[in-house]
C-alpha cells in the first residue's frame, strides 16, 4: 500500500536548514495497524503528516498504492485524502458551532459519493453517540468528541487511519474505548496508524516503529503479538517480518463501521447543483452563528441598497412629476420672461428696463400669427388666515384661460371669468394643501380668507398634483390677474406671459414674431435685442429638464453606490478577520479532502450570502423611505423594478468582488500550517 524509499524533510529557517527526517525507508501493507514512537522533536509528525499528504517530502519517493505521490496536483491529493484517508487528531478538531452529526457529515460535503443522510448518524450510532447526535462539541466529553471524531473519519470507508496522539487528552477510560473502536476498524482490514508518546498504546499495536533524531532505528512487533524486540539498522530489511504477521483475524463480535448500503454508480455521480446548494448551506450556518457580526458587515451593503434604492426613487418621481407638469402644458406652449440687459459690461436685473406689461399681451395677440391663447402671470408669498388658522403661500394672479393652457379645471367650485379679472374681484381658487390646514376636511366654497391682510371668497378647489422632490404644488393659490397686480401686489408689470399655439409648426415663425413685436414695442436698441427677453418653447423646456432630471438622478445613485463600496470593503475585512479566525477550521477542511476550489467556493459564498441579504433588506429600507417621504412630506417617488434589479445585482456583485480575496487567501492556505495555527 505505502512505501517510502530514502525520504527526507528540511525546512528553511531563515539562513538556517533545519532537518527534520533525514532518509527514512518505510514499507506499510494493508490491514496493517502500527503505532509511531519518538521523542518530541523526532520528527513523528512530520511523518505523519507526510503519510497523510498533508506535507510534501523535501527528496525521497513516497509511493500510495503503487502511484508516486510527488507527481500528483495538490487536488488529487485532497482527492486522495478525501477517499482513501482518515484523519483523527489529538485536538479533536470538531467543529465549535456545528452538531455532532454535522460534524461527522462535513466531510461528504467535498465528496462525489451521495451515502445519505443517515451516514452520519449510522456512524455515531456505532460509536454510541447516537442519543449525542445533536449536541455541539462543548456539550460533549473529551472522550465522545475523540469519538465523533472518528466517525468523521470513517463517513467516506477509508482504506487507512492516521491518529495523532489519539488518546493525548483522555482519561483512562476514554482511552481504552478508544483503542478498542480503533482495534476493530483495523479487524476490519482497515490500516490504522498512530502517532502516540505512551508505551502502553503502542503496545496495542501490531506494530511499533521508533523513530529518533530523523531516522527510523527500531521496527518490531509489539511485545502483545511477539515477545522479541529487535533493533535494525536498515528498516527496510526488517519490515517483511512483520508483514508476515496476522493476516487474519476473527471478526467475531466487531463494530460493523462500514456503509449498509451498496455504493452504487448514480450515488457517485457528480452534481454541481447539490456542490453550490452546500456551499451556500455551510456558508448561511457559518454566518448565523456570529449574528452580531453578520449584521454589522451587511449593514454598509443594506443601507448602500437602501440609500440606491431611494435615490433613484426620488429622482425617478421627480422627473415624473415634471414630465406629467410639462405634459399637461402640451408642446405647442411658448414661455416669454424678461431678459437681462447689459450695461457698460454689468449685468442688470431681469426685467430692470424692459418689463413685461398687461398692455403686451392685447399686442402679442393682434400681431403674432396663430395663437389660441394668452396667459399673463404675477406671483408672490402671502399670508393667508382663516378661520383662526395661518398659512403662508405661494400666489399667482393669472388670466382665466390658465386654467386650460395649465390643464387645472378646479375639482370642486369653478373658475372666475373675463369680466372678474377685468373688475378685479377679490375671489380665489385654493390648493389642496391649503385647503387642508385652513379648513381640514370641511367645504372651503364660499368661504372668507384673508390674504396679506385683503378679504377674498374661495370659488374653486384645484385639482391635486402633488409634490416633487423640493416643492409642493397644491401649495399655492390662484386669484385674477389684474386682482393680483392693482388690489394685492401693487405691480404694473407681469412676470412672465404664456402663449398657447394652434400648432406646432407655428411656433417657429411665432417666436420670430413676438421678439420683432416686443423689441418695436419696449424701443430696445438693437446692439440688446437677442438679451431682451427670454423666449422658450416648451418641447425645449422638457427637453432641458427632463435631462436635468436624469443627470440629478444620476448624481443621487453615483452618491449612494460609494455607500455600497463602502460596504463592500467592510465585507472584505470582516472576510479577512473570518478567515485568520477559522484558519484551523480551513486546515480542517483540506485535511479532510477539500480542493482550493471548494475553499473558495465555501468563502465567497459567505460574502455572497451577505450581500446578497443585505441587499434584500436594502431593497426593503428603500421601498420603507420612499413610502414615508410620499406619505410623510408628500413628494413623488418612483420605485421602478429596473433600480430593485440593478441594485439587488450590484449588491450581489460587491459581495463577489470584495469576496474574492479573501476567499483566495483562505484557499491558498497550507494545511499542515493552517491546522497549526493558534
Amino acid at each position: 500500500m505505502i512505501k517510502i524509499t530514502n525520504l527526507k524533510k528540511h525546512y528553511q529557517m531563515g539562513n538556517q536548514l533545519l532537518e527534520i527526517l533525514k532518509g527514512i525507508d518505510l514499507v506499510i501493507e494493508d490491514g496493517e495497524f502500527i503505532a509511531i514512537m519518538g521523542p518530541s522533536g523526532s520528527g513523528k509528525s512530520t511523518l505523519m503528516n507526510i503519510l497523510g499528504l498533508l506535507d510534501v517530502p523535501s527528496s525521497g519517493t513516497y509511493a500510495l498504492n503503487t502511484q508516486e505521490i510527488s507527481q500528483m496536483s495538490e487536488d488529487e491529493l485532497a482527492s486522495v485524502r478525501r477517499n482513501e484517508i482518515g484523519f483523527i487528531f489529538q485536538q479533536f478538531n470538531l467543529l465549535p458551532r456545528v452538531t455532532a452529526e454535522e460534524n461527522v457529515s462535513l466531510p461528504l460535503l467535498y465528496s462525489k459519493k451521495f451515502l445519505g443522510s443517515g451516514r452520519a448518524m449510522e456512524l455515531l450510532s456505532s460509536v454510541g453517540l447516537a442519543s449525542r447526535s445533536h449536541h455541539k462539541p462543548n456539550e460533549l466529553s473529551g472522550g465522545q468528541q475523540q469519538r465523533v471524531a472518528i466517525a468523521r473519519s470513517l463517513i467516506n470507508n477509508p482504506r487507512m487511519i492516521l491518529a495523532d496522539e489519539p488518546t493525548g487528552n483522555l482519561d483512562s477510560q476514554s482511552q481504552h474505548e478508544i483503542m478498542s473502536i480503533l482495534k476493530d476498524l483495523n479487524a476490519q482490514g482497515i490500516t490504522v496508524v498512530i502517532v502516540t508518546h505512551e508505551e502502553e498504546v503502542a503496545q496495542e499495536a501490531k506494530r511499533i516503529i521508533r523513530i529518533k533524531d530523523g531516522r527510523v532505528f527500531s521496527d518490531s512487533l509489539s511485545s502483545s503479538k511477539k515477545p522479541e524486540y529487535f533493533e535494525v539498522a536498515d528498516s527496510s530489511q526488517a519490515v517483511p517480518q512483520v508483514r508476515m504477521q496476522d493476516k487474519a483475524m476473527t471478526q467475531n463480535n466487531l463494530i460493523t463501521f462500514k456503509s449498509t448500503k451498496a455504493i452504487t454508480k448514480e450515488m457517485i455521480e457528480s452534481s454541481s447543483l447539490r456542490d453550490f446548494y452546500s456551499y451556500f448551506t455551510q456558508g448561511f450556518k457559518t454566518l448565523m452563528a456570529n449574528k452580531v457580526r453578520t449584521f454589522l458587515s451587511m449593514l454598509g451593503i443594506l443601507i448602500g441598497v437602501g440609500a440606491v434604492v431611494a435615490m433613484l426613487a426620488l429622482g425617478k418621481g421627480a422627473q415624473k412629476a415634471i414630465e406629467e407638469q410639462l405634459s399637461s402644458l402640451g408642446s405647442n406652449l411658448i414661455m416669454v420672461r424678461p431678459g437681462n440687459i447689459r450695461v457698460g459690461g454689468i449685468s442688470q436685473e431681469s426685467g430692470a428696463a424692459n418689463r413685461l406689461m398687461l398692455e403686451d399681451l392685447s399686442v402679442i395677440s393682434k400681431k403674432v400669427d396663430n395663437i389660441k391663447g394668452l396667459v399673463g402671470q404675477v406671483s408672490g408669498r402671502g399670508q393667508l388666515t382663516a378661520q383662526s388658522k395661518n398659512w403662508n403661500t405661494t400666489v399667482q394672479g393669472v388670466s382665466s384661460v390658465w386654467f386650460r393652457v395649465h390643464n387645472s379645471e378646479p375639482k370642486m367650485g369653478r373658475i372666475y371669468s373675463d369680466d372678474e379679472d377685468i373688475k378685479r374681484v377679490r375671489v380665489a381658487l385654493i390648493g389642496e394643501t391649503v385647503k387642508r390646514e385652513l379648513f381640514g376636511d370641511g367645504s372651503p366654497i364660499g368661504e372668507m380668507i384673508k390674504i396679506n391682510k385683503i378679504n377674498f371668497q374661495v370659488i374653486g378647489v384645484l385639482p391635486e398634483k402633488g409634490g416633487n422632490s423640493f416643492r409642493d404644488q397644491d401649495d399655492v393659490v390662484i386669484i385674477p390677474l389684474q386682482t393680483a397686480m392693482k388690489r394685492l401686489f401693487g405691480r404694473t408689470y407681469l412676470d412672465m406671459i404664456e402663449v398657447e399655439m394652434l400648432t406646432t409648426e407655428s411656433i417657429g415663425p411665432a417666436i420670430n414674431q413676438m421678439t420683432n413685436v416686443l423689441t418695436e414695442l419696449h424701443k430696445i436698441p438693437l446692439s440688446q435685442q437677442s438679451e431682451a427677453f427670454q423666449i422658450r418653447n416648451m418641447a425645449d423646456i422638457q427637453q432641458a429638464m427632463q435631462q436635468s432630471s436624469e443627470t440629478m438622478s444620476l448624481l443621487l445613485a453615483a452618491i449612494a453606490t460609494i455607500s455600497l463600496l463602502v460596504g463592500g470593503i467592510g465585507i472584505m475585512n470582516i472576510m479577512l478577520v473570518s478567515v485568520t479566525e477559522r484558519t484551523r477550521e480551513i486546515g480542517l477542511r483540506k485535511a479532510i479532502g477539500a480542493h482550493r476550489k471548494d475553499i473558495l467556493f465555501q468563502f465567497l459564498s459567505e460574502s455572497i450570502v451577505v450581500s446578497v441579504v443585505g441587499g434584500l433588506l436594502g431593497i426593503f429600507l428603500g421601498w420603507t423611505l420612499t413610502a414615508l417621504l410620499s406619505a410623510v412630506l408628500g413628494w413623488n417617488t418612483v420605485v421602478s423594478l429596473n433600480s430593485v434589479l440593478v441594485s439587488f445585482c450590484f449588491s450581489a456583485m460587491i459581495g463577489v468582488i470584495f469576496g474574492v480575496y479573501p476567499a483566495r487567501k483562505a484557499a491558498l492556505l497550507n494545511p499542515i500550517e493552517a491546522l497549526r495555527y493558534e
